[in-house]
């Protein structure tokens, strides 16, 4: 396959996470889209690293998967504590956490 069909595919990724992520009031919805922002991301490290032949890409794709499995867990620990105290996970309400 060439490399334009994998840069094709992460940029559509990438702009679906984006929309995703301006558009959704729902908390676990942007965490979906930041998750489809960060596999666009993998997916061009790791041609650019196959391009190169060079593991360097695939290195970096390992650490991103470890700071997006970290970012779920944080993510899902906000959202259930913004449920537990208002009964929704609607982002427009999450303002009004404010101390």
């Amino acid at each position: 396959m060439l490399l334009n069909q994998f840069l094709l595919l992460a940029a559509a990724l990438f702009c679906i996470g984006v929309y995703g992520v301006l558009v959704r009031k729902n908390a676990m919805l942007v965490l979906m889209s930041v998750e489809l922002i960060l596999n666009a991301v993998n997916i061009n490290l790791v041609a650019f690293g196959t391009l190169t032949d060079d593991v360097g890409g695939e290195v970096f794709a390992l650490f991103t998967i470890a700071v997006a499995a970290a970012e779920v867990g944080i993510g899902l620990a906000i959202v259930l504590l913004m449920y537990r105290n208002r009964r929704s996970i609607d982002l427009s309400e999450a303002d009004l956490m404010k101390g």
